[in-house]
């Protein structure tokens, strides 16, 4: 397994929420929530300005799949988010920082019950979500690094691989 500091990024429209790990890599712990910015990207500046002050050595954005595993709109916007954050880290001290996005299904369902579970009231909960379901992206990251030693997801920055379809030789 990799040491090093991680961050955990929940992409929502309205919010991003931002985690962090202790530097083994073992246990991620939530950090703040950052305002979307679509006209200026101060959200993604934020991120930088976290990774670079956290030294991380990889950021873990949550890709936010349909239940069958197929992306649609929210998981294209993740997809340009996270491309903008590639292109803007490369002016950073940080730049060949990889991004990674890994499957969050449900992740923001699971922090919705988690709070809930842990007696924060409902009108509490927008606080904090974004970032709770950052945490549950980034420790699923790390534990399925650990299970499998290797990085989870995918690299931002790298075509996707094409599976090819059943009956296609191609």
């Amino acid at each position: 397994m990799r040491t090093g500091t991680r961050l955990g990024i929940d992409v929502g429209d309205a919010r991003v929420g931002v985690a962090t790990s202790d530097p083994s890599g073992l246990l991620a712990t939530p950090v703040e929530t950052v305002a979307r910015d679509l006209e200026h990207d101060s959200d993604i500046d934020r991120v930088i300005e976290l990774a670079v002050e956290l030294s991380v050595i990889e950021v873990v954005v949550g890709l936010p799949r349909s239940l069958d595993g197929g992306e649609g709109p929210a998981a294209r916007g993740v997809r340009d988010w996270a491309q903008s954050l590639r292109t803007a880290l490369r002016g950073a001290p940080i730049g060949n920082t990889p991004i990674r996005l890994v499957d969050e299904r449900l992740s923001t369902v699971d922090a919705h019950r988690g709070l809930r579970d842990s007696g924060v009231a409902g009108r509490n909960h927008r606080r904090v979500v974004d970032q709770a379901a950052a945490v549950l992206i980034l420790q699923t990251a790390l534990d399925t690094e650990r299970a499998t030693g290797g990085p989870p997801g995918e690299r931002v920055g790298r075509p996707r691989r094409r599976t090819p379809r059943k009956g296609n030789d191609a």
